[in-house]
């Protein structure tokens, strides 16, 4: 199993669940792209935040009102508030938009870090972020709401072009990708590894075949459907892009999800 977020490894616990960790790079280093994808443009994602710790992006994540943040419950335990800053309204995570202070942070109490069940986190801003050209916030999928399989969603990030590469594009970059049927995924992962759950609370999106997919780096960020409405959170998946290895992400029309986004939006 790999999380998708771009952590050091001692912050990535246990190893054996999370495979190896990647340590984060300095800025700029490389023009990369999330796999199989394109780069964004603007008014793509005008919500998607790059989560950083001095000054290195570390998660993704979509700005909910002009205070809060969600992205998954791995990238939350990551760092203390008083160390992570948030990015919006600019497609470099480098540079442009607005930067601003993390005050606090809350991590679903259900997540579960060996299976990355309930892996959703609420970041608080320390000052407000309003809406503008650039910047607008994201509308969350209904509760109860399951993306039917076959429906082609489109998913967000700042990550590394393969598992374990070592660097992230400066430039945002896209990919579309289909839903799989969560019997179907929990099949394909079973075949895996027998220790893998995918759980009502995820929904996996990807090619039989591979070749397009989240990766490291993209963790916390959103998956869209056709109307922009963020159905879920890139959260982990067996390397990236691999050949029945959909990308999986956590549900936020999960009931569940979607009562903890709420009631601490």
């Amino acid at each position: 199993m790999a999380i998708k977020s771009f952590l050091t490894a001692a912050l990535v616990a246990p190893a054996a669940v999370f495979g190896a960790a990647i340590p984060p790079t300095e800025a700029g280093t490389s023009s990369i792209n999330i796999v199989g994808g394109e780069a964004a443009s603007a008014g793509d994602f005008p919500f998607i935040v790059s989560l950083q710790v001095s000054g290195s992006h570390f998660c993704g994540g979509s700005l909910l009102n002009a205070n809060t943040v969600v992205t998954a419950g791995h990238c939350g335990v990551a760092y203390a508030a008083s160390r992570v800053t948030v990015r919006a309204g600019s497609l470099n995570r480098n540079s442009g938009g607005t930067v601003v202070s993390v005050s606090s942070i809350k991590t679903y109490s259900g997540f579960n870090s060996n299976t990355l069940d309930g892996d959703v986190s609420i970041l608080k801003l320390a000052t407000s972020i309003p809406t503008s050209s650039t910047i607008s916030y994201a509308t969350l999928a209904a509760s109860g709401s399951d993306p039917a399989s076959g429906t082609t969603l489109t998913v967000a990030g700042w990550g590394t072009t393969t598992e374990g590469g070592s660097s992230l594009p400066t430039a945002l970059r896209k990919v579309s990708v289909p839903v799989v049927a969560r019997d179907t995924c929990a099949s394909q992962y079973k075949a895996i590894d027998q220790s893998y759950t995918i759980t009502t609370n995820m929904f996996c999106a990807g090619l039989a075949a591979g070749g397009k997919d989240s990766c490291q780096g993209d963790s916390g960020g959103p998956i869209v459907d056709s109307s922009k409405t963020l159905v879920g959170l890139v959260s982990w998946g067996e390397g990236c892009a691999e050949p029945n290895a959909p990308g999986v992400y956590t549900r936020v029309g999960s009931s569940v999800i979607r009562s903890f986004i709420t009631s601490n939006s």
